[in-house]
């Protein structure tokens, strides 16, 4: 798996993980604040652990650099892709306390199924697309997901924190399989409001990959609503690809694509078009 052309590519097709293709609007991850909802709002802590990882290691800070100067100039120099796929293989990590929380196979097939929908161009709310964004539409980017795998721990954890731990085994983990030619998925209970988080190109492989909470994976089994229709892994795996949130993670902050109008800040609800 070459992971510099995934995420290159990626940034050719950008607007793939768009509002306009998920009628929850799980591209911002937050439903509508409401006097109802206010306590039940949860997020994407990729920024977060980005920033953490910044401060923990200035190397990483070399690499992205790296990265992003890489990205720029193959941007200019290199065509979209030519019809073959690139086909990303998924090793699944599940940490459960409760019964519940150890989520069946069928629901961890419902999540490549849907990977491979919204990557593909083939989920059904995809005609949805307003048409005034239709022009900036990636279509299928010709990126793939297979299941090869998956490990299963009891813990006596209760709760999952953006700290890692849920990727070492000496911290009652579970260690990555092949991580820097297998994209790791792990599933658990996360807290403090988090529905996932996804390490940035340029992390060490050691924690390289994905964090789902166990209610947002897949689309069956435990998954609940509004954060049920596997979209938070399409989100994470975006940023795990090196894409950014569409306001740049700052007050009207650059997301490094062009085609995505300046946002001050992140989008919520479904509201009617336009």
């Amino acid at each position: 798996m070459k992971k510099n052309l995934v995420f290159a590519t990626l940034l050719l097709v950008i607007f793939f993980v768009s509002c306009t293709k998920d009628s929850s609007k799980e591209e911002a991850l937050l439903p509508e604040p409401t006097a109802d909802n206010l306590e039940q709002i949860r997020n994407c802590a990729s920024q977060e652990v980005y920033e953490q990882q910044l401060a923990a290691d200035p190397a990483f800070a070399t690499r992205r650099a790296e990265i992003e100067s890489f990205l720029e100039e193959f941007a200019k120099t290199t065509q979209l892709r030519s019809g073959n796929v690139v086909t990303i293989p998924v090793h699944f990590n599940v940490l459960y306390k409760l019964n519940a929380e150890n989520i069946s196979d069928a629901q961890l097939q419902s999540q490549i199924d849907v990977l491979n929908e919204d990557f593909g161009a083939t989920n059904a709310d995809y005609g949805l697309t307003p048409a005034l964004f239709q022009p900036v539409l990636s279509g299928d980017i010709g990126v793939a997901f297979t299941w090869e795998g998956t490990t299963r721990k009891s813990t006596n954890k209760k709760s999952w924190t953006t700290n890692d731990a849920m990727k070492k085994a000496s911290q009652g983990g579970i260690d990555p399989t092949s991580p820097t030619t297998v994209l790791n998925i792990w599933v658990c209970n996360m807290g403090g409001g988090i529905l996932g988080y996804a390490q940035f190109p340029g992390g060490t492989p050691a924690t390289d990959g994905v964090v789902l909470d166990d209610q947002a994976t897949g689309r069956v089994g435990t998954a609940q609503a509004p954060y049920g229709l596997g979209r938070t892994a399409t989100h994470e795996i975006g940023h795990w690809l090196n894409l950014r949130h569409i306001w740049g993670d700052a007050t009207c902050g650059n997301d490094q694509v062009s085609d995505t109008p300046v946002h001050n800040t992140s989008n919520g609800g479904c509201p009617a078009y336009p």
